[in-house]
């Protein structure tokens, strides 16, 4: 698209369910962050919006494991987020939630807009159901193995380790997340997108539009999702916390959380226009507007190929021009897990580290997993405040305005005649500001925050090398010039620094008595300008921008996780409570029969599944085990083996399975075969 009018920038609506972690921040709300600051820099109109979404399975497991209601959920949640969030300097224009009025309204006239041109298609379907718990089992009220990875604790919408877009239906060995019970299907009525009737429309939108400018990872599972062939997806749920489906004879029904909480970017837009005056369709229906949603790995399907479906099948709304997903991020090696407390929390970072939020958004952005999963370690959190923020470029603003003060009382000294040097390195100042807007442009923020603290590391250069401490004594001009040039990157930097550490930026400010130079000076000024700071103008004492962290300070932090860790180890040793009671005519219903593996291979692109085809005696039939990580086919073939062969069949990556082979684990913790003691018994014999 030509130079948009304006830009909408979104940010994913996290759940209330929890606390922000340094994951959300590196994988979505920095990003955006820095993107949303350097283009109101460069004075552009955007509107950058994001809000808490409340409607999510996960607020109601949260809910029903504290014995609350699941508002008392999202209203605690929702303050502690927000508040985090304004804390830690990721400046919003509006954050919003999705249980607000004008959120349901939107929401709600959405789906009767697309009903009303019969986008929707109404099925009776078979779904999960919780006896015990007496309800349909939605999206993450189930876990179970993922049948593309093998993943043990997928959930019934996604696996969050390979990123399969999944259905409840679709897991094997599905568990209740309520109960823990295996649950039943029974039939339900519900309105379903039907995405496969946008299979073309989205090949040449994302496959033939978008290649070359999306990342290569958002690309590559859009891709792999569209290839695989797209399937109708229900947009209403069996739940009673939620937004009521808008139709008759949908009674008991809410909107499916993934088609109402994306809505809340528009809801959030409409409600921040109503405060300000604005025409939020300017922002949502205008050509000349460019959409950007900031999101995780894990949202990459819903914001690259549902919503733009919703939003096409709709017909009034843009659709996105990018969208910047990173990778995730782990801690000190391990995958993060809010469940297990392995995790840094936003609330509990403010207080250990109080002024110190740019610290964190610096080395989360150094460390962003932009391309691939990254590591954050407190460590090296300490190494890069230390040696690059303290030690470079602290140091070399502490450096500057220190000697204008000692040698000029705080006045900025003349020009006078500038050298190839100071040129060179006013040069660099215009050079550096253009390359960070290119790789800015292009979401590639590690890139761009290097570029800013390589300047700092030229200005550090330049006094090294000029030494003005010296000069002073033997060439009062020279000394001048050195000084005056040393400010004006001191100045550039105070500019640069804002998108990437706002806080710093804003001290900056303070200690160049310049607290207006951004709205006096954009970043397309700066790029052109030959001068930030005029000669003459009065500065203020320098103050400490960053200060060193102790190694018992980062001692305090890994004790935490380690602690973590204790309890998690311990958590795992506690026994299972007894199941409930069953009579013996339950039992008595398994039908274990003795069989043979007649012959076995590996289930293309699953990890742990191995295909077998077993002798019962009755016939020969198809079983799909999660075996393949502990044996290979060669192993297994002519094994006896005991086979429940009166379980209902069920598809795993589409192969028919029809049975289960029992296995269990000896001694030695290794996976073995449930064997009968006689090898030449006959298949087919009953041992239950």
């Amino acid at each position: 698209m030509n130079q948009p009018k304006r830009y909408t920038i979104t940010a994913a609506l996290p759940y209330t369910n929890g606390p922000i972690h340094i994951g959300h921040l590196a994988g979505v709300y920095i990003p955006a962050d820095i993107y949303t600051r350097y283009l109101k820099l460069k004075g552009e109109d955007v509107l950058f919006v994001c809000g808490s979404d409340e409607h999510g399975v996960p607020i109601t497991i949260k809910a029903k494991k504290e014995g609350i209601t699941p508002q008392d959920v999202v209203d605690k949640y929702h303050q502690i987020i927000k508040d985090s969030f304004e804390e830690f300097g990721v400046k919003f224009d509006n954050y919003s939630r999705t249980s607000a009025q004008i959120h349901h309204e939107t929401a709600s006239d959405f789906f009767k807009s697309m009903n009303a041109k019969s986008k929707f298609v109404e099925e009776v379907s078979e779904q999960l159901y919780d006896e015990k718990a007496n309800q349909f089992l939605a999206d993450r009220f189930v876990t179970g193995t993922c049948p593309k990875c093998g993943h043990e604790e997928a959930y019934g919408d996604q696996c969050e380790k390979c990123g399969a877009s999944l259905s409840a239906n679709d897991l094997i060995n599905p568990v209740s997340a309520i109960t823990g019970n295996t649950p039943i299907t029974k039939q339900t009525k519900h309105w379903y997108l039907p995405l496969n009737e946008y299979d073309t429309w989205l090949k040449e939108w994302i496959v033939e539009g978008h290649q070359k400018d999306w990342k290569p990872n958002v690309y590559g599972q859009c891709k792999s999702w569209i290839d695989e062939g797209l399937r109708p997806r229900a947009v209403t749920r069996d739940l009673d916390w939620g937004i009521p489906v808008p139709v008759k004879g949908a009674e008991g029904k809410v909107l499916y959380v993934w088609f109402d909480a994306p809505i809340g970017y528009i809801s959030a837009s409409k409600e921040w226009a109503a405060n300000h005056q604005k025409d939020w369709e300017h922002y949502w229906k205008d050509e000349s507007t460019k959409l950007v949603h900031f999101i995780g790995k894990d949202n990459i399907v819903f914001h690259c190929i549902i919503f733009p479906a919703m939003l096409k099948a709709e017909g009034s709304y843009i659709l996105p021009d990018n969208v910047p997903a990173n990778e995730f991020l782990n801690l000190e090696g391990k995958k993060l897990s809010t469940s297990k407390n392995w995790a840094v929390w936003l609330p509990d970072y403010l207080k250990d580290f109080p002024g110190q939020q740019d610290v964190l958004r610096y080395t989360l952005t150094a460390n962003a997993p932009e391309t691939k999963d990254n590591d954050f370690t407190w460590k090296d959190f300490q190494t890069r405040n230390n040696s690059e923020l303290v030690g470079i470029f602290g140091n070399f603003v502490n450096r500057v305005a220190v000697l204008t003060n000692k040698y000029y009382e705080g006045v900025v000294p003349p020009k006078n005649s500038l050298e190839a040097v100071d040129l060179n390195l006013l040069k660099e100042v215009k050079k550096v500001t253009s390359t960070i807007a290119n790789s800015l442009e292009k979401y590639r923020f590690r890139e761009a925050q290097s570029e800013m603290m390589n300047l700092a590391r030229l200005g550090n250069k330049y006094l090294a090398d000029e030494e003005p401490w010296k000069k002073v004594k033997t060439d009062q001009q020279r000394t001048e010039t050195i000084m005056y040039v040393a400010i004006q990157v001191v100045s550039a930097l105070a500019i640069i620094a804002e998108p990437f550490l706002p806080f710093t930026s804003k001290k900056l400010h303070v200690m160049l008595n310049q607290e207006n130079l951004a709205s006096q000076i954009n970043w397309n000024d700066l790029a052109n300008a030959e001068e930030i700071v005029p000669s003459g103008h009065q500065i203020n004492q320098a103050s400490l921008l960053f200060s060193k962290i102790e190694d018992d300070v980062i001692q305090k932090q890994l004790d935490k996780l380690a602690q973590a860790k204790k309890e998690n180890e311990l958590a795992s040793q506690k026994v299972e409570p007894q199941k409930d009671f069953v009579d013996f005519e339950d039992f008595t219903k398994l039908d274990i029969r003795v069989g043979t593996i007649l012959s076995a291979e590996k289930m293309p692109k699953a990890k742990k599944l191995l295909v077998l085809k077993v002798s019962t005696g009755i016939d020969e039939r198809t079983v799909v085990s999660g075996i393949a990580e502990h044996y290979s086919p060669e192993e297994v073939i002519g094994k006896k083996v005991a086979v429940v062969v009166n379980l209902k069949p069920v598809k795993l990556r589409g192969t028919k399975s029809e049975g289960m082979v029992l296995m269990t684990e000896n001694t030695k913790g290794e996976l073995v075969f449930v064997s009968p003691n006689t090898p030449h018994i006959k298949d087919g014999t009953p041992i239950v």
